[in-house]
């Protein structure tokens, strides 16, 4: 028997889901040119409050380094503000600035026409692929070893 890589559920889970970000990454670089850090960091932020970069970190599936230099570069443009946090110094607090949620409200409209195309092409398929997907993500929930 051969191993068949194009079989390899998990290697063909990695490639349509590098697919579909860098899809996804040409409409936002195109729309305000974000990389894939700077969008996860303001799609985070954009649900709201303020959060550190260690939970943004934990959320986003990225390097802590690659958030925050993200992080930076946003605060440069004058999409983010930092601040230290109240009770723990180590911790850096990220928050939209005006001109930040100013620009989630132009990319969440942006992202759910590419989420509603995304879905029409799945079409019948699409309900069940989330499910499972939910599923997966909270299986590996309790195997995943800590960073």
């Amino acid at each position: 028997m051969v191993f068949d890589l194009d079989q390899f559920l998990p290697y063909r889970l990695s490639v349509a889901a590098a697919q579909v970000s860098r899809r996804f990454a040409a409409r936002y670089a195109a729309e305000a040119g974000l990389t894939i850090p700077e969008w996860r960091v303001l799609a985070h932020l954009g649900q709201g409050g303020e959060v550190s970069v260690r939970d943004i970190h934990r959320r986003v599936n990225l390097d802590k380094s690659m958030v925050s230099r993200a992080a930076t570069r946003l605060e440069e443009a004058g999409l983010v503000g930092k601040t230290g946090h109240d009770t723990d110094r180590r911790l850096v607090v990220l928050r939209l600035t005006p001109r930040g949620r100013a620009l989630m409200n132009r990319l969440e409209v942006l992202a759910e026409k590419f989420q509603a195309d995304l879905l029409a092409d799945l079409g019948d398929a699409a309900p069940d692929l989330s499910r499972a997907l939910d599923r997966l993500v909270a299986s590996g929930q309790d195997r995943t070893p800590a960073p």
